[in-house]
């Protein structure tokens, strides 16, 4: 996508997500956003330009670190449960509970047990949380193995991007196969009629940004909407299905 081509598209979806809240904020909507997927995939930059033009008093990014002793010890989803939208906000999450089906899968940061319990449970918690009004979209980000190293090479050279990576990250390639299984095994067995998941190709950056926010404000009901500027790309972000996924990242 080029430069004056997206600058002019995000503008007018920007716009559109600021009439949204609007309304959001007069009726006392809850809103929640859930982004996961491989790492390098473009969660960071999708945030901040769906957040960039939006209420700072009714907007939150939530990124949780790592869990403490008391909260490896207590219910998994209870240091997830303070950060969830009020009424009126818009919340998202920058790596959610999902991370027990992820990288704690993965890297061995939990049990068997543990991760048999999280999958078991997880949808269960998610319709309580619509029944009790909130409106959830969840997000997965994926990209191409050769894309993902090229972008993490440019961290490790980028002295204002090294502090992005992790040791998590150092593995991300050596890990690959692994975590496509476990995605592929979330997005089965967590993919369901009230939280379905939205996969989004992220290898083009500025067309996966522009995918997620038209994506986004197509499910949404506002005043004053404007359907002329909303067009996601369903070769860019289309509904979950076992048929369109690979182990090097959705088929096109």
């Amino acid at each position: 996508m080029k430069k004056a081509i997206y600058t002019a598209a995000l503008r007018a979806l920007q716009i559109e997500l600021v009439k949204f809240q609007r309304q959001l904020i007069s009726a006392e909507e809850k809103i929640l956003i859930v982004l996961e997927g491989r790492d390098a995939a473009g969660k960071d930059g999708t945030i901040k330009r769906i957040v960039e033009h939006m209420s700072p008093r009714e907007t939150r990014v939530v990124a949780l670190g790592k869990p403490s002793d008391a909260e490896n010890h207590s219910w998994y989803f209870q240091r997830f449960v303070p950060h969830l939208p009020m009424p009126a906000e818009f919340v998202l999450f920058n790596r959610s509970w999902y991370n027990r089906a992820g990288v704690e899968r993965v890297m061995g940061f939990c049990s068997n047990a543990q991760y048999q319990e999280f999958m078991d449970t997880v949808i269960d918690f998610e319709r309580m949380l619509v029944r009790s009004g909130v409106q959830m979209f969840k997000y997965y980000l994926d990209i191409s193995r050769r894309e993902q190293r090229e972008r993490l090479q440019e961290r490790r050279e980028d002295p204002l991007t090294q502090w992005k990576i992790s040791p998590i990250d150092r593995v991300a390639q050596e890990k690959w196969d692994d975590y496509s299984v476990a995605r592929d095994e979330m997005l089965r067995r967590t993919d369901h009629e009230v939280a379905p998941w939205t996969i989004v190709k992220t290898d083009k950056k500025k067309d996966a940004r522009i995918a997620v926010i038209s994506d986004l404000l197509d499910r949404l009901d506002y005043k004053d909407k404007d359907p002329k500027v909303i067009h996601p790309d369903r070769k860019v972000i289309f509904r979950f299905s076992d048929g369109r996924m690979s182990a090097d990242g959705p088929a096109s």
